[in-house]
């Protein structure tokens, strides 16, 4: 019997959990949802429905992709990997934490509506856009120096925000192409181009139905 998991495929929330999972070779059983249609299984928990959610192997829920971070930490099958997403130092804990809030609560509140700006329309695409980029430029400078936010390692602040600065990317990819913010184009691409995020963490699966054969995440 594996944890099993709801997961969505482009939601950047389920794709930092997913990664993670990966990284740290933690098994589970996916279950892709289908955002409009969730399964019954899912809403059947009770509570919120949104994805990414874990149910490991005695029931206990986790419901935000932290949740499921956090537990794959204290899963892991690389405790290598898993001192260097999470450092021993308190100090460097609090600061880790600290670009996630960052990223969970300023710069996602901009990406949605430069995103989504029509739905928006008290402000100009661009002007969502100038005030996501804040959170680049500080991005840029701290990846001027090191191949990642914490030195030369990947760490779980790197792991946490790519996903949303792909989504960011991804709304003008050919504005994004051409902006100063070279350091977090060559990051975002380290992640990108990977052969873990490519072929394992965003490999297309059909929709989640009961009684189907159990799909197995990490799948290599």
């Amino acid at each position: 019997m594996l944890p099993i998991m709801y997961s969505f495929r482009r939601c950047p929330y389920a794709i930092r959990a997913r990664y993670t999972l990966a990284l740290l070779d933690v098994s589970v059983e996916l279950r892709e949802v289908v955002l409009r249609s969730k399964p019954q299984a899912l809403l059947s928990l009770g509570g919120r429905s949104s994805v990414p959610q874990l149910i490991d192997v005695k029931g206990a829920r986790y419901p935000e992709s932290l949740d499921i971070i956090f537990w794959a930490l204290s899963n892991s099958n690389k405790p290598k990997m898993s001192c260097a997403l999470w450092p021993q130092s308190m100090v460097q804990k609090s600061k880790v934490i600290a670009w996630i809030k960052y990223n969970d609560h300023f710069f996602k509140y901009w990406l949605d509506r430069y995103k989504y700006a029509d739905r928006f329309p008290e402000f100009s695409e661009e002007y969502y856009r100038n005030k996501g980029e804040v959170f680049l430029k500080r991005l840029n400078k701290r990846l001027e120096e090191n191949d990642f936010l914490f030195g030369n390692e990947i760490c779980l602040a790197d792991v946490a925000v790519f996903p949303f600065v792909r989504q960011f990317a991804a709304v003008r990819p050919d504005w994004f192409e051409q902006s100063e913010y070279s350091h977090v184009k060559t990051w975002l691409n380290g992640f990108l181009n990977s052969h873990l995020f490519s072929a394992i963490v965003m490999k297309k699966m059909p929709a989640w139905e009961a009684g189907q054969e159990v799909v197995l995440f990490p799948a290599y």
